[in-house]
């Protein structure tokens, strides 16, 4: 099991976009972390969680995925209610909270303006996405928070995005057995307007810990 998985560089520069936004954030706000967000999880994981990108308040903030915005308290919430994770998440890094099993990453590492990032943003970040999908040795599954996470892990994988539609609910058995499920993503949006309640997104994690058990 490899634990050199690649990484972008704390002053990227792949997508100038992006580089200026980051560049602007740390101007108006030096004490964020202001850089690409790195993976959160042991490189032992069996589960891979791939979001979207980075929230500006949230994980550009803080520096780990999914900590300091909404979409962290039910993410991490269910992870905790099912021992994939031990603590307390208290929106901070520093919290003490671990992953077991699992590790979280998302598709595009950097904020991006508007929390959308463009398509040329995506595919410049997912040799990054495939870096993660070789290097965790024990990886069985992933679960992609969205349809753009879905895309980009199939595209990571080497399998056209159009092949394998995302569903919410769905799991899609890759031809190298690599589990992939699907569930809307957990932000803010999706929960205030009961496209995905905290229910459905426990139902989702439950049948795919059940189908790795």
């Amino acid at each position: 099991m490899s634990t050199d998985i690649p990484a972008p560089a704390h002053d990227c520069a792949l997508c100038p976009r992006l580089a200026a936004y980051r560049a602007a954030n740390a101007a108006a706000n030096p004490g964020w972390f202001n850089a690409p967000v790195p993976s959160f999880g042991p490189t032992g994981a069996r589960l891979l969680v791939v979001g979207m990108a980075p929230g500006v308040k949230g994980a550009n903030r803080t520096g780990r995925p999914f900590t300091g915005d909404h979409a962290g308290v039910l993410l991490y919430e269910t992870l905790l209610a099912f021992g994939l994770a031990a603590g307390t998440y208290r929106a901070d890094p520093a919290d003490g909270l671990v992953l077991r099993d699992t590790r979280i990453t998302n598709a595009v590492r950097c904020v991006p303006p508007a929390n959308l990032p463009e398509p040329r943003e995506v595919a410049a970040c997912n040799a990054y996405l495939a870096g993660e999908l070789q290097g965790l040795g024990n990886l069985r599954a992933v679960l992609a928070l969205g349809v753009l996470a879905h895309a980009a892990v199939l595209k990571a994988c080497g399998i056209p995005p159009t092949r394998i539609r995302f569903r919410h609910g769905a799991q899609h058995e890759l031809p190298d057995g690599l589990i992939l499920a699907d569930s809307y993503h957990v932000s803010r949006y999706n929960t205030s307007t009961r496209r995905l309640t905290a229910q459905m997104f426990r139902e989702t994690v439950a049948a795919l810990i059940a189908r790795l058990a």
